[in-house]
């Protein structure tokens, strides 16, 4: 896959070296002169482009029209917009992905400007916290679509209500559904008449306005 990068702050340059692991061919556009010194230490050969990732002579030096992925997450809004609404109309790239630094910019990074997926990192890490205050001892695995859905976990209460139900009848909230049960190590596929033991481990897809609801059932009573 091939993947253009803007900005080469801290999220750029991580986000370059998960995606390099994984066998994916980058391309970080930078315009700061010594950071793009600093990044050519960091960064195999010919992975930095010195520039400016709001020119579109930049990006298509970058091989824009090739990519199948432009990111734009520079520090600021007003760039990673301009950044994906050129990938989008002037290139027709395949997916563009732009990283929300100001919360009350959110409203503005969608389809229309260029923008499939707005990443607002002070809108998950918000849910993120509250969602640990809500949960209790739930742990989350996975976040999907967007954050919408999350992979959870939680270990059965003792005093649980759901102890000595089957699956069934436990009333699970709408939006969600078991996955898997572990008990003792072995993993156990959860039809309905699977009766929920204390201490199982309870493996569900839920939604995130679902996930104190399902806390609810599975944790103490």
């Amino acid at each position: 896959m091939n993947v253009i990068i803007v900005g080469g702050g801290k999220v750029g340059v991580y986000l370059s070296e998960l995606l390099i692991k994984g066998g994916e061919r980058i391309k970080l556009i930078e315009k700061d002169p010594e950071t793009v010194d600093e990044l050519e230490r960091k960064l195999p050969v010919d992975t930095v482009l010195r520039g400016d990732g709001t020119d579109p002579g930049v990006l298509e030096i970058a091989g824009v029209r090739q990519a199948n992925v432009v990111a734009a997450v520079t520090g600021t809004d007003e760039t990673n917009l301009v950044v994906g609404s050129l990938a989008r109309f002037e290139f027709g790239a395949q997916r563009v992905i732009a990283r929300v630094n100001d919360p009350a910019n959110s409203w503005i990074f969608n389809p229309k400007m260029g923008v499939d997926v707005a990443l607002n990192q002070a809108d998950l890490l918000a849910h993120l916290i509250a969602e640990e205050m809500s949960v209790g001892e739930m742990m989350t695995l996975l976040k999907l679509r967007k954050g919408e859905y999350s992979l959870v976990e939680e270990k059965v209460h003792h005093s649980s209500t759901a102890v000595g139900k089957s699956i069934r009848y436990l009333n699970l909230p709408v939006e969600s559904a078991i996955t898997a049960v572990i008990r003792k190590g072995r993993l156990l596929i959860p039809r309905g008449d699977l009766v929920i033991q204390a201490n199982d481990e309870v493996l569900a897809l839920v939604h995130s306005s679902r996930m104190p609801k399902l806390a609810e059932i599975l944790g103490p009573a």
